[in-house]
């Protein structure tokens, strides 16, 4: 299986292309090698490569900024999605895309399943539903995969700034009334990658899904287990106060949903992604730290 990577450098698409094998072969292209709201440039690559699967992982993901750009974050996240689901069904190319729970409101009481209607409280919201729909109207050979709360090895996760702010602060002050699951980057890697392996057998799973890690939690009490494990693992040498605010006391520019936890019954029982738990991840990464005063990257 040849697969096509966009957003090589990012949290989730540098997962993606470490997976690499005989199996799975893997061509990863960052957003400086291949910029998908380019159509020349998508269609050069995509016949230069000529891969079974393109894996879409290049986004605009900056969600106060978008509310100031919304041009740019429609063009990356709609209009780049609409080009690239044309080229690669006009070339027989399956595509899996990466969308999020922003898409909801957050108003529901129970997980988000795909049936459920999508409503963003904002541009960047907004900009990925336009992305999901559009693929959706150009090509039929596609899965859509929801993730929610990502941390990993690349970029600036939640995970890196509490790491960060715990070295430079004796209190922290964090949301405790939006809840969700934080998604490692290496597991949604993983279940890409079952993902195409299971659609190029059965023509039959196309469509949305949901991926989620357990338990959930709120941003406050996922806060304070990163700092209890940095502190077990030796990263932390001391440990701040976290203190717990309403999301009205915290000042943004973009409205986020309360509620993003995701129901992932639908791809576990298509795919077998089974709901794993996140801690242990959590805990490799912080492992994976250099020390007291390191910083991620």
């Amino acid at each position: 299986m040849k697969v096509l990577i966009t957003g090589s450098q990012g949290q989730v698409g540098s997962e993606v292309a470490r997976l690499s094998d005989n199996q799975f072969r893997a061509t990863a292209f960052d957003r400086r090698s291949l910029d998908i709201t380019n159509g020349n440039q998508v269609r050069r690559r995509l016949d230069a490569v000529r891969p079974d699967f393109v894996v879409n992982c290049a986004a605009y993901t900056a969600v106060d900024r978008a509310e100031d750009e919304p041009e740019l974050a429609h063009a990356v996240n709609a209009e780049a999605v609409h080009l690239l689901g044309t080229a690669c069904a006009e070339r027989g190319i399956s595509v899996i895309h990466l969308s999020t729970d922003y898409v909801f409101d957050g108003r529901k009481s129970d997980p988000y399943v795909e049936e459920d209607s999508p409503n963003p409280l904002g541009t960047y919201g907004a900009s990925k539903l336009s992305g999901e729909e559009l693929l959706r109207a150009v090509h039929d050979r596609h899965v859509i995969l929801r993730v929610s709360w990502v941390f990993g090895r690349l970029g600036r996760s939640f995970v890196d700034t509490i790491l960060r702010l715990a070295r430079e602060r004796d209190e922290l002050t964090v949301v405790d009334d939006q809840v969700g699951a934080p998604a490692p980057a290496t597991a949604i890697a993983h279940a890409v990658r079952q993902i195409a392996e299971a659609v190029s057998r059965r023509h039959d799973l196309w469509g949305t899904y949901h991926f989620s890690t357990a338990p959930a939690l709120s941003w406050c009490a996922f806060a304070r287990r990163i700092i209890a494990v940095a502190a077990e693992v030796g990263h932390l040498s001391r440990t701040p106060a976290v203190k717990p605010i309403s999301t009205a006391e915290w000042p943004a520019k973009a409205a986020r949903p309360l509620n993003s936890r995701l129901d992932a019954g639908r791809a576990a029982t298509a795919f077998g992604c089974t709901t794993e738990a996140w801690e242990r991840y959590l805990r490799d990464y912080v492992r994976s730290l250099r020390g007291p005063n390191s910083h991620p990257g």
